[in-house]
């Protein structure tokens, strides 16, 4: 047999196993304690919805776009191993350019502030 049809059909019979044992192996039984929002033993005093400043989202989005940058700039230093080695650099510097472009953006608009 190929190895790569065995190395599909192992993955493919331990998912199978696992949808199987993670369907069929937990014990629901919701109660009045579990189906609380809260499980500390009192009542709610107050809204469990307190409204977020949409600065902290803004913040968030822009930790998740530098950490993704990350991502695709991790195969520029094999850049230099490929037929066209200016090609990739062109679109790792353009990508760069874009978020820092960005970034200035948010900076001048008064984005990044945290109290106004």
């Amino acid at each position: 047999m190929n190895l790569l049809f065995m190395i599909l059909m192992i993955s493919m019979a331990l998912s199978i196993i696992l949808i199987l044992v993670s369907f069929f192996l937990p014990a629901m039984s919701p109660d009045n304690e579990k189906l609380s929002p809260y499980e500390c033993g009192f009542d709610p005093l107050g809204s469990a919805r307190l409204p977020f400043s949409l600065r902290f989202f803004l913040v968030a989005i822009l930790f998740l776009l530098f950490d993704l940058e990350i991502a695709l700039l991790l195969p520029l230093p094999w850049a230099n191993h490929m037929e066209t080695p200016l090609l990739t650099f062109t679109w790792a510097y353009s990508v760069l350019t874009l978020l820092t472009l960005g970034l200035i953006y948010e900076w001048i608009q008064g984005g990044l502030e945290w109290a106004e």
